[in-house]
């Protein structure tokens, strides 16, 4: 259950609940519940029964898939105000995880029990409407990921996700396995492709960081 002050931080949090009706308000208060969960806490597990849907208010959550070769590829992330695609699939269907649920950073969710989050459905259109967005947007998302696989050359990929992360902060602290578990490549390919970007003079590595020394030239690889 959830408190008036709990339900103060998470409508600033979730915007959409700005909106709701004293009725949704209520519901809100008295099925969801607060959790919070650590860094490395695995939330689903491929084969999982999903108990609820979690939306953040803090933290992030990584969703990923291990190939049967051991590489992963990182499906998406959701963070602030969002939620998994995937469990809300799984509880619609009313099927298992397909994926892995991780959380890269501490979380505290707000849990909707699943016979809760159907019976919203059907009972909230301003639910129903902000679970079909988030299928939409994740969905686009999901989109862009298969098309990196099927159709980006690697260094392509590799570059895209160094100017990226450089926005954040440069030096960048990743590791050559995270760059392939991200990308669902090997660790081996990974660090021929960041020799070659060495060579180039576009970045310098050491131990578990990557400088980007000419950004403008290591975009325009990101965009061939």
């Amino acid at each position: 259950m959830i408190d008036s002050e709990q339900l103060e931080r998470i409508t600033r949090s979730i915007p959409f609940l700005q909106d709701a009706d004293p009725e949704l308000l209520q519901d809100f208060q008295q099925h969801a519940f607060l959790a919070r969960i650590p860094t490395g806490k695995d939330i689903f597990l491929e084969g999982d029964q999903v108990e609820a849907l979690a939306l953040l208010i803090s933290g992030v959550v990584r969703v990923y898939n291990i190939g049967a070769t051991g590489r992963e590829i990182t499906l998406y992330r959701f963070g602030l105000g969002d939620s998994c695609i995937l469990s809300a699939n799984a509880i619609f269907n009313q099927q298992n995880f397909p994926a892995i649920a991780t959380v890269e950073e501490e979380a505290v969710a707000v849990m909707i029990p699943s016979d809760i989050f159907r019976d919203w459905v059907n009972q909230h259109a301003l639910w129903r409407n902000f679970i079909i967005n988030l299928l939409s947007q994740r969905l686009s998302s999901l989109m862009a990921v298969i098309d990196e696989l099927a159709f980006q050359r690697m260094d392509t990929r590799i570059a895209a996700l160094l100017v990226t992360r450089a926005r954040l902060e440069n030096p960048i602290h990743i590791t050559h396995q995270e760059i392939a578990s991200e990308l669902g490549s090997s660790r081996e390919v990974i660090s021929r492709i960041l020799e070659d970007f060495k060579r180039q003079g576009l970045i310098k590595t050491f131990r578990g960081i990557v400088e980007i020394l000419d950004p403008e030239a290591l975009n325009n690889n990101a965009h061939l």
